[in-house]
C-alpha cells in the first residue's frame, strides 16, 4: 500500500502573494483545510486552517471584526505559511506516512516525485484507506484465527484449506494482540458457518 495509491492528486494550491482572506475563501470553496504554497513549480510552504487560526488576533484583543478582516486582506500567505514542510515520497508505504505524521504531530504531508509535488495525503485519506483495506461496508462477517506461535506458511495453509472446500475470502488482515498474531478474515454471510467449521476442523484456533 503506497502513498500514491491513496493520496489526493487534484491539488488546490496558492501563491505566496495571495492574501490570507483569499486562501480562506479557497479552502471554503473546495471544502479543504490545507493548501500547498507554490512559487511556479516549486513548493515553498504550506498553509493550513490551524496556521491561519493561530495568526488571527486573540479573542481578547480590542480589534473589531472589521479590523480583523482588514488585517486578513492585507496579510499574505507568505507572511504566515509554514516554510519547513514535511513531505513524503509517492512510493513510500502508507505506514511511513502514518509514522511521520505521528512523529511530527501533523495531519498532512505533501507527496513528492522527481522533486515535484504530485499530491497530498492527510489523516482522513489514511482513515479512508483503512476502511477500504478492511472491506468496511461490504456485506459479510469477520472470522478471527488466533496464531499463538507464528510460523512460516500459516496464511498459505488457511487459503489452501478454504480453496480445497471452494470457499473464498473477501479481505484478510493480520493484526497483533499482545504477543499473538490474529488473522482476520472478512467472508460472505452465507459462508461464515462453513468457514469457521472447516478451519476449526483443520486445527486452527478460530475465535
Amino acid at each position: 500500500m503506497s502513498v500514491a495509491d491513496y493520496m489526493t492528486q487534484q491539488l488546490v494550491v496558492v501563491s505566496p502573494q495571495m492574501t490570507v482572506s483569499g486562501a480562506v475563501e479557497l479552502m471554503k470553496q473546495n471544502q479543504i483545510h490545507r493548501l500547498p504554497v507554490m512559487d511556479g513549480e516549486t513548493m515553498v510552504g504550506l498553509i493550513t486552517q490551524g496556521i491561519i487560526s493561530r495568526a488571527l488576533p486573540s479573542q481578547a484583543t480590542s480589534l473589531s471584526v472589521y479590523e480583523t478582516n482588514y488585517l486578513l486582506t492585507k496579510t499574505t500567505v507568505a507572511d504566515i505559511m509554514e516554510k519547513n514542510v514535511q513531505t513524503i515520497p509517492a512510493g513510500a508505504q502508507l505506514e511511513d506516512a502514518i509514522y511521520q505524521m505521528r512523529e511530527h504531530k501533523i495531519s498532512v504531508l505533501p507527496v513528492m516525485a522527481n522533486d515535484r509535488v504530485v499530491g497530498i495525503i492527510t489523516n482522513n485519506d489514511i482513515l479512508d484507506a483503512f476502511l477500504n483495506i478492511s472491506g468496511y461496508g461490504e456485506p459479510g462477517v469477520v472470522s478471527r484465527i488466533r496464531v499463538a506461535h507464528d510460523h512460516t506458511g500459516v496464511i498459505f495453509k488457511v487459503g489452501q484449506v478454504l480453496a480445497d472446500h471452494d470457499l473464498s475470502i473477501q479481505t484478510l488482515m493480520v493484526v497483533r494482540e499482545n504477543q499473538e498474531r490474529v488473522i482476520e478474515l472478512h467472508i460472505a454471510n452465507d459462508q461464515a458457518a462453513d468457514v469457521n467449521q472447516i478451519l476449526a476442523e483443520a486445527g486452527f484456533d478460530v475465535v
